[in-house]
This record gives C-alpha cells, sequence and structure tokens, in this order.
C-alpha cells in the first residue's frame, strides 16, 4: 500500500509548539508518511523547538528577514511553497491556527489543489482587527480547510454556524500532548537565575506580554500595574520572559528594570516556559497558548487583553479575562494572592482544552478521511 503523504507546514514557535506532537504521531503511524515543512517565520525561536521535540524539518524555506512585512512574510512562503509541493507531492497538508504562514501555507494548498487540514479550527472574536492579523489569518484558512480539527465544542459550533464545508473534528487541543514531552520535575533551567528563584517560599508570577494590539497605552498599562503589584507585596516574586520586540523591550525595561522583585529575562523556549509555569503560583498574560497550557498545571491565568479567542477557559473558570485596565489588573491580581478560596477555585477548574490525545484523535480522522480507518472518530468531550 502506497503511503500517504501528510505534510505539516508551520513557521512560528506556537506552531511549532502545537505542531511538533502531531508531526511525531503522524510519523509513527502506519500508512502515513510524515513531512515537515518550515517557513521560517521565527528563526531562533522555531529552532529551539525543533530541537526540545527532536526533530528535523524536510524543507526550510528560510523566509525570515529583519523588519520583515506580513506581504513579505505571505509572498514569500506562496513562492516558496510552489517548489516544495511541486517535488513532496503531499496528499494532505496540514496547517495550524492562525499565524501568516497558516494562511499562506494553506493558500498556497489551495492553489496546488491539496487538501488543507486546519489544526485548531474554529476560534473567534469577531472582530476582525483584533488580533490581527490572525482573526483574519484563521477566518481565511476556514475557507479553505477540508479537515477542521477544532479543540473544543465551541469552536467547532463557530465553524458550523459559518457554514464552511468539509469534515470538523473535536480533537483537544494538541498543545496538552506537547506538555507530555516537556514538563519535569527533575528541570534545571539554562538561566541560572531562574534556578535560583525560591519557587517554595515565594509566590512567583510569571508574565508575559507582546500582543500588537497591546502596543502603546495598553502595554503602558499593563507594565505600570505591574510595577504596582510587585512593590505592594515584596513576597512575591514576577518573573518576565521578555519579547524581542523593540517596542515591547522599551515598555518592559522603561517602567520595570530596577525593581528587586521583578525579573526580566530573554525570551525562554517552550521547555523552559512549560516548567517554569509548572513550578509558579499564578500566570499573568496577554498570550493565546497560555490560556490553555497553565490550566493543564493548575496554574489559574488572568488575560491582559479586551477579548479572547478562548472563552471556553473564561467559562470553566481556569481563566479571568481582565482587559488591559490599570487598576483592574492590579485588584485582581491582588485578589487571587490575598484571597486562597478565589484561587483554589480558578486552580482546581477543569481543563477544557484537552486530554493530552489530541493528535491520535487528529491521526484517525486523517487516517478515516483517506479510507484507511472505517469509523470516524469519536469526538473529544471535556
Amino acid at each position: 500500500m502506497t503511503k500517504k503523504r501528510i505534510m505539516s507546514v508551520f513557521g512560528t514557535r506556537p506552531e511549532a509548539i502545537k505542531m511538533a506532537p502531531l508531526v511525531k504521531a503522524l510519523a509513527e503511524r502506519e500508512g502515513f508518511e510524515s513531512i515537515c515543512c518550515l517557513t521560517g517565520q521565527h528563526r531562533e525561536m522555531l529552532d529551539s523547538v525543533m530541537q526540545i521535540f527532536k526533530l528535523e524539518a524536510d524543507y526550510d524555506l528560510d523566509i525570515m528577514e529583519k523588519s520583515q512585512t506580513l506581504s513579505k512574510i505571505t509572498t514569500k512562503t506562496l513562492l516558496g511553497m510552489e517548489q516544495v509541493i511541486a517535488e513532496a507531492k503531499p496528499d494532505l497538508i496540514l496547517v495550524h491556527g492562525d499565524t501568516t504562514t497558516t494562511f499562506a501555507g494553506a493558500l498556497s494548498a489551495f492553489y496546488h489543489q491539496v487538501p488543507v487540514g486546519h489544526v485548531e479550527a474554529g476560534l473567534r472574536t469577531f472582530d476582525k482587527l483584533s488580533p490581527f492579523p490572525e482573526e483574519m489569518n484563521r477566518n481565511l484558512v476556514g475557507k479553505i480547510a477540508d479537515l477542521h480539527f477544532s479543540p473544543t465544542l465551541a469552536n467547532a459550533e463557530n465553524l458550523r454556524r459559518e457554514q464552511l464545508a468539509g469534515e470538523i473534528f473535536i480533537t483537544g487541543n494538541t498543545v496538552i500532548d506537547a506538555m507530555k514531552y516537556t514538563v519535569s520535575d527533575e528541570f534545571k533551567f539554562t538561566d541560572p537565575k531562574l534556578n535560583e528563584l525560591d519557587f517554595e517560599g515565594k509566590k512567583v508570577i510569571v508574565m508575559t506580554c507582546h500582543r500588537r494590539e497591546n502596543y502603546g497605552e495598553p502595554m503602558a498599562a499593563i507594565m505600570r500595574a505591574v510595577r504596582r503589584l510587585a512593590e505592594a507585596n515584596p513576597d512575591v516574586q514576577i518573573v518576565y520572559p521578555v519579547h524581542l520586540s523593540p517596542v515591547v523591550q522599551n515598555a518592559a525595561h522603561g517602567e520595570l528594570d530596577g525593581i528587586a522583585n521583578v525579573l526580566l529575562t530573554e525570551p525562554v523556549d517552550v521547555e523552559q516556559m512549560h516548567n517554569l509555569m509548572a513550578r509558579s503560583y499564578l500566570v499573568l498574560t496577554d498570550s493565546g497558548g497560555l490560556q490553555e497550557e497553565a490550566p493543564s498545571l493548575g496554574k489559574p491565568v488572568l488575560v491582559m487583553r479586551k477579548e479572547t479567542e478562548r472563552p471556553e477557559a473564561i467559562a470553566a473558570g481556569t481563566a479571568k479575562l481582565l482587559g488591559v485596565d490599570e487598576e483592574t489588573i492590579v485588584t485582581e491580581t491582588q485578589r487571587l494572592l490575598d484571597d486562597p478560596a478565589a484561587y483554589e477555585q480558578m486552580a482546581k477548574a477543569v481543563n477544557p482544552y484537552g486530554d493530552g490525545n489530541a493528535c491520535e484523535r487528529i491521526c484517525d480522522a486523517i487516517a478515516w478521511y483517506f479510507g484507511l480507518k472505517a469509523e470516524r472518530p469519536e469526538d473529544f468531550n471535556a
């Protein structure tokens, strides 16, 4: 029997984290040949994930350049994918989530009439400019995809309301699968300052803040709030791996430099971040992925954004949407520091994003699609 050639296309660190366990699961399945194509939309951060998961790319477009625009990312991916598709002749192309690589990869597959599977399909804020450009990217990929792999029932219902063509599967989120590879009690951080943190004696808050829509006054308000929290709680340690964006660097260092209990570090890889969260007290973030990852570790997540495409975490009680108001961030964070009952309510809520078997469900769905499996896989039910 000729194996079905399944090509996974990704180019950023968040995509790589969530696609790596799927690439590995596909490689272990009879009937599939797993092909990995990187665009290199991110470079160093992407490469570190590949090393952690012990993966090697079959193709690497290496498109990244300094101050790259969305148009450059899209066009360079489209042009690079032409040659890759012609050579690899994939039977299915998998893309993940909502990056510009995701959109360009799906569009290229469509141009070459190759079926598309969309991993992490159906997330919506219903505001095309927030997050930008992610919300429109995932909408456009939804129009192209033949297979939609939705993490949750709510994501699947979004797609059904849009009456999209193709098969919809509820799989859970592959990021929960990824954490099987990354979190360990014996883990040692590469940064000596992280190894020196008193995780037992202090409440450690892990923070991320980098989203484009928070640039300007929203980010300034977030930094002021964090400064106030640090100064009001000397027994709390705040750890902030600062994104490499000059805008973020300036905002973070301008407000938070010199505060004894705020540690600003270089960006950390996925393995470091997962283990940092595992030992933390709570997570302050404007990220998307951390809203899924932290609850699986029993850590409350306070989301510093005006909206989220992950409402399941809010509904389940594992996350709370704060917006970007300085007073709200201070008040809600302080509440979790002071109120054990409020903290426990969030920490013990059931994670709606998966049970660690999303990749198996996706592999089963692909096998069913190609007639290699008789029964359609059952949907994940949180």
